[in-house]
């Protein structure tokens, strides 16, 4: 059975550390994010960078949708009969 870390509080009760850690994005640090990005790329080269970022995620869906065809035989006849 694992051990959970546990600390003493000021009075000598036992607390239970959690160690679960929450990521989450205000917009504070989406702002930071976008900031150091403009330092690190400048303004001219940030719009190449999202076309290969969009060319990029299309290939990767591209690539889903073919895989799920190939697994699904139901799928591809499907799509022969939406395309005629």
């Amino acid at each position: 059975m694992p051990t959970l870390p546990v600390s003493f509080s000021p009075d000598g009760q036992p607390v239970v550390l959690n160690t679960n850690i929450d990521i989450m994005l205000g917009t504070p640090e989406i702002v930071l994010i976008v900031l150091v990005v403009l330092l690190l790329f400048g303004g001219k080269k940030i719009p190449e960078l999202m076309k290969g970022l969009g060319k990029g995620v299309k290939s990767f869906k591209d690539g889903v949708n073919g895989i799920e065809k190939d697994l699904d035989p139901d799928q591809q006849t499907k799509d022969t009969e939406t395309k005629k």
